[in-house]
């Protein structure tokens, strides 16, 4: 891998729109490429990015006849890592560690010339599928985690009247009240 440079793998036919098409417009182009991110271009030069998660983000924050309104420039992450064609692959792994991107533009004069992906990587270097999956494993125990203080709120009583349905058993506090076991999702 110390020999392999990012140009040796990166994707070159770069699919991208002008950073003012609208959240509508890039998602309908993503489904019907088939890809899960679009390069924000503009006079040649690398403007942004935005994937399926942040249009899935706008449609959370926002409601979906927004989509047709709102620019991809507008919900593009500010923050934009990029690599050059002559960087060590290496390199570009451990910024994927460290940003936790699964893709990363390759620019070369301000102008993007490709894009690297974590599938680029793992289909050319098999072997670092492992180092990845320690990735995922410290991001889902970080989430477990957060489930785990959010289960300390739940403190069991022997007995008591559930606040929800009115049956009389053992409870557990859930966002401020007292539920028996059954109620719990509900509430």
């Amino acid at each position: 891998m110390n020999h392999v440079l990012v140009s040796d793998i990166m994707t070159r036919q770069l699919i991208s729109v002008k950073p003012d098409t609208t959240l509508l417009n890039c998602a309908k182009i993503l489904i019907k490429k088939k890809i899960g991110s679009l390069l924000l271009i503009e006079d040649k030069k690398l403007r942004g990015l935005i994937s399926t998660q942040d249009i899935l983000w706008a449609v959370v924050k926002k409601s979906p006849s927004d989509l047709s309104k709102i620019k991809a420039l507008e919900i593009s992450p500010r923050k934009l890592i990029t690599t050059k064609p002559e960087a060590k692959l290496e390199d570009v792994v451990k910024k994927i560690k460290k940003f936790r991107f699964e893709k990363i533009p390759v620019v070369k004069n301000g102008e993007a010339v490709g894009i690297v992906t974590l599938g680029d990587i793992v289909n050319f270097y098999p072997e670092i599928n492992p180092q990845f999956k320690e990735f995922d494993l410290v991001k889902e125990e970080t989430e477990k985690l957060k489930r785990l203080e959010g289960a300390k709120e739940r403190v069991a009583f022997r007995d008591g009247i559930c606040e929800e349905c009115g049956d009389r058993g053992p409870l557990y506090r859930v966002n401020g009240m007292l539920v028996c076991a059954s109620c719990m999702s509900d509430v």
